[in-house]
């Protein structure tokens, strides 16, 4: 009996695990779009400090956003258990809060094509400005990037969240949680390795000996220093369609009526000849993209509005 009974529990336990498996397999494919975004974003929050400070900043970083999901996590679980119902709404004003990033940061790159350039500038001069404060100018750059880890966490919790609502409780706990660690780990460990890529260019560059060794050092040397801008660039790119993507994808699925024209528009890419099976994969992608664009310069537009027809506060 007590055989039979501990047989049950570990088929049980085993049932669960393969669950939370499962399902965080699928979390993790949901929150892969945030996840561009968020380490363009604070790859690009970090950088502008000494070299030599750039991983203690990032750890700090990392500390803060793991002290962003400890209070994130057990608030999202709470909602969950008792106030259910307002995952779904949380879920699409996430997904439209994506959007509308994703929209303003297009439009402001359109708007103030040099703005980007003349704040690399800044930063520059600060660091060699000797009347600069480098230990405030720190501080409110890691600030700056727990608050900005903070807005992201929040998106890649309840999108996970709304992944996993209709399992166990116990399945809920373990993915939110297992995915939290896994993207904080994940996250921080490459924006590590991305913000020491010039670094490790610079370093193997500066071999100046004439063995072969050393000639290949100084090739793989001037590849990182080419690459690390471009990786940026493509980061910041991909993460910005992910947006549109991402929170496209959540609002076309949370509205009924647009869910069922991008099953049509699937069904009929679907029977295009010869490439149906390309085309069936690609159209619903495109749609919550389309969707995602549209949902953002309709957000943007009515926070604009609504911006200018708050009261401005005399003085």
């Amino acid at each position: 009996m007590a055989g039979s009974s501990l047989l049950t529990l570990l088929d049980d336990i085993a049932t669960v695990l393969d669950d939370v498996a499962v399902m965080t397999k699928v979390a993790a494919k949901k929150t892969a779009g945030v996840l561009g975004d968020d380490l363009a974003l604070n790859a690009e929050q970090v950088s502008g400090v000494r070299a030599k400070r750039e991983i203690p900043v990032v750890w700090a970083v990392a500390k803060g956003s793991f002290i962003n999901k400890v209070i994130l996590v057990p608030s999202a679980l709470l909602i969950s258990v008792f106030i259910p119902w307002l995952i779904v709404p949380l879920l699409m004003l996430g997904g439209a809060y994506l959007c509308y990033e994703g929209f303003e940061k297009v439009a402001h790159k359109w708007l103030h094509p040099n703005e980007k350039q003349q704040q690399q500038k800044k930063v520059i001069e600060a660091l060699h400005d000797p009347k600069v404060d480098m230990v405030e100018f720190e501080k409110n750059k890691i600030k700056g990037a727990i608050r900005t880890d903070f807005i992201l966490s929040a998106e890649i919790i309840v999108i996970t969240l709304g992944t996993v609502k209709e399992s166990a409780f116990a399945t809920q706990v373990s993915v939110v949680v297992g995915i939290a660690l896994m993207m904080t780990v994940f996250v921080y460990g490459l924006v590590a390795g991305i913000v020491k890529l010039d670094d490790a260019g610079y370093y193997l560059v500066k071999d100046k000996t004439e063995s072969a060794w050393a000639s290949f050092k100084r090739k793989v040397g001037k590849a990182l220093l080419l690459f690390a801008p471009f990786l940026m660039k493509t980061l910041a790119i991909v993460g910005t369609a992910a947006m549109f993507l991402v929170g496209g994808g959540i609002l076309v699925h949370g509205v009924p009526f647009v869910a069922e024209q991008s099953h049509q528009i699937e069904h009929w890419a679907q029977g295009v000849p010869g490439v149906g099976a390309f085309t069936g994969a690609i159209a619903p992608i495109l749609f919550n993209g389309v969707m995602g664009l549209i949902a953002g310069g309709l957000t943007v537009a009515i926070i604009s509005v609504l911006g200018k027809l708050k009261p401005s506060k005399t003085k």
